[in-house]
This record gives C-alpha cells, structure tokens and sequence, in this order.
C-alpha cells in the first residue's frame, strides 16, 4: 500500500475547503497521484523483496531529478560520495539519507533499510505542485509542495527517517496496511523518524519535540507539524486543513473507512505510548525505549495483522528480556501502554 507522509484527510480538506482554487487542484491532484502509485509500489516491493544486496557498512545514495514529471527516478543529479550539487532539495536529501543510515547502523547495527546494504534511491522535484513525500517499495519520492500550505518536503528530517522506515518494516516481515496494523505501521516510522532527528540533534527524550514534520508549514498556516507524539490532537487546527483528529486514548479511537481505517488518525494511540515509555525511561531514547520497540518489529515473531495490544504484550516481553522483568525500563514500557487504554498483558 503507498505510504506517503501527508495523510488524505488532510489533503481532503484542502480539496474541498480552501479558497485558493490552485489549491483545491493541487490537494486533488496530490490525491490522485498517490491513489494512482498504489499498485506500483506493492509490484516494487516484490521486486525489491526478492533482489539480494551486498552489504558494506557505508551507504550507497543516489539522488534523481523528476523534472517536475512523474516518472521515475528521473535524471541522476547526484551519486555517492559526488560534491553538493547546489540544489538545496537535492542536497538535504543526500544528508539525510546518509543521516537515517548512519542512525540505523550506529543505533542497532542494521545495514541500510533491508540490514543487508540496500542502496539508497532518492527522487527530488516529483510532478508539479504535489504535496506529498513518500517511499514507493524501493525508493523516496519528494515533491516540492504548493509553496502556499506546505512549502517543503526534504527539510524536516524526521520525513525521510519516517518514510525510510516504512522500508525497514517492509524487510522485517511487513505489518498489514489496515486498521490496527496499519496504524502500527505508521506509528513505528513516527517512533524512528523522531529518533533520526534525535539522534543527529544529540537530544535527550526530555529535550526532543517529538513533532513530526516540523518545518513543512507555509507562514500563516495554524500548525507546528502534522503530527505530535507527545500531545496528539494538538499539533494543527487551521481552516484549511482542519483540525488534528488524532486520539490519545483508546476511549476516543476513530472508526472510519477511510485512510484504510485510519491508519495516519489512530497511530497517535501507540504513538504516545512510545512518548511516555521513552521519557519515563529516560535518556537517549534510541537506546532503549527505541532498542525495545526495534527488537519487537525485526525480531520476527510480530504478526502481519498484530494489534495495539499484541505489540503492548511483545514490547513488555521484549523489555523484560533485554533489561528484566522487574526492571523500570519494563515498568516504563507497561505503564504507558495502560495509559493510553492498551493492556499489555
């Protein structure tokens, strides 16, 4: 299924509520491009499943540009270890691929997306005015958005680290991109996308934001991010594109057909389950709240179609092998998830 950063409610309200025509277009046009990839992505994912790669230890990166077309890669603008082209998307891009590598080796010895060396694709400059980022099965894909609501896709690091990880769950077995899974799937690449950026900015969990994609707004536009982990419902509240509707707690979990059951809406759920493990835990939160949380998604035993509460009870076993049944850290791990109405077991 196409995963993609902005989610189609909010894009939905823009194409139907905002004055500016160009707009309503550009929202719509977004909507249908990523509707369009959907089939696209699931035939890249086989492919990218089944081609074998050599692993390094160094990234491999590649960055294209689209042209403002949307056809794929596009026209190779930069290639590992290649100078600064002077194209500012391209070369945030090319930093953060390498920062979102650098995270994944440093923080729990992975090779790359797949753990076994997986080049690094990137596409800047997608279509026109789309308002979107996304990874497609094999590569990233980054439009320039409208300049008017979002006027940047490639600055906020936490989006490549967000979308990089949805590759990361893909080679570790995949969650099922509806409902309750579905929402996992996204939560966990808000979990590491935060920590990318926590990572590169050295930050403690008490000094990190843990707003995701900080950064993309246009002046004027009511909002911090598109999503907070810390807080989530409060992160935007603006005429164009609505209000934040995710919950917190499972009493307000949102039942809808759309966003394949609201995968983007109920991720807040576990979102600020992983919040209040990591600050309670303390520290560096890649270090153990995010260890915890890795070791249940690549571990090999997470169903495809696991619910809220079977990673509640895999992230409590996960916590009491790794620091002990009865330790703060598997305290920290339980306590969260009941506070946000999921029973760990």
């Amino acid at each position: 299924m196409k995963c993609a950063i902005v989610p189609p409610h909010v894009l939905d309200h823009i194409a139907e509520n905002h004055r500016d025509e160009r707009l309503r277009e550009s929202a719509q046009r977004t909507l249908a491009i990523d509707g369009g990839r959907r089939s696209a992505r699931v035939a890249a994912q086989l492919i990218a499943s089944a081609e074998p790669t050599g692993g390094s230890g160094a990234p491999k990166r590649t960055v294209h540009d689209a042209g403002h077309r949307e056809r794929l890669p596009g026209r190779t603008v930069r290639a590992e270890g290649a100078p600064a082209t002077g194209d500012r998307a391209a070369d945030e891009i090319y930093d953060w691929l390498g920062v979102t590598f650098d995270f994944y080796r440093s923080a729990y010895g992975r090779d790359s997306i797949d753990g076994a060396g997986l080049p690094l694709v990137a596409t800047v400059h997608y279509s026109v005015d789309y308002d979107n980022a996304f990874w497609d099965g094999s590569q990233m894909v980054y439009g320039d958005g409208d300049r008017q609501v979002f006027t940047t896709f490639t600055g906020p690091l936490d989006v490549t680290g967000h979308e990089l990880t949805h590759g990361v769950t893909q080679y570790s077995g995949g969650l099922d991109y509806t409902g309750q899974s579905g929402a996992l799937n996204e939560s966990l690449s808000d979990v590491f996308g935060s920590l990318v950026k926590q990572y590169h900015l050295g930050q403690t969990a008490d000094q990190a934001d843990w707003l995701i994609g900080q950064g993309m707004f246009a002046a004027g536009v009511r909002g911090v991010a598109l999503r907070s982990m810390k807080a989530p419902g409060t992160a935007y509240d603006d005429p164009n594109l609505g209000r934040d509707p995710q919950p917190d707690h499972m009493t307000r979990f949102v039942r809808t057909a759309r966003d394949n059951g609201g995968v983007h809406i109920n991720s807040g759920i576990p979102n600020r389950a992983f919040y209040l493990a990591a600050t309670a835990i303390g520290g560096h939160a890649w270090e153990k709240a995010g260890r915890i949380w890795y070791e249940t998604l690549t571990g090999g035993g997470l169903p495809k179609d696991a619910e809220f509460a079977t990673f509640a009870r895999m992230t409590a076993e996960c916590a009491g092998r790794l620091f002990g049944v009865k330790s703060a850290e598997s305290d920290a791990v339980r306590r969260a998830w009941a506070t946000v109405g999921v029973e760990a077991g």
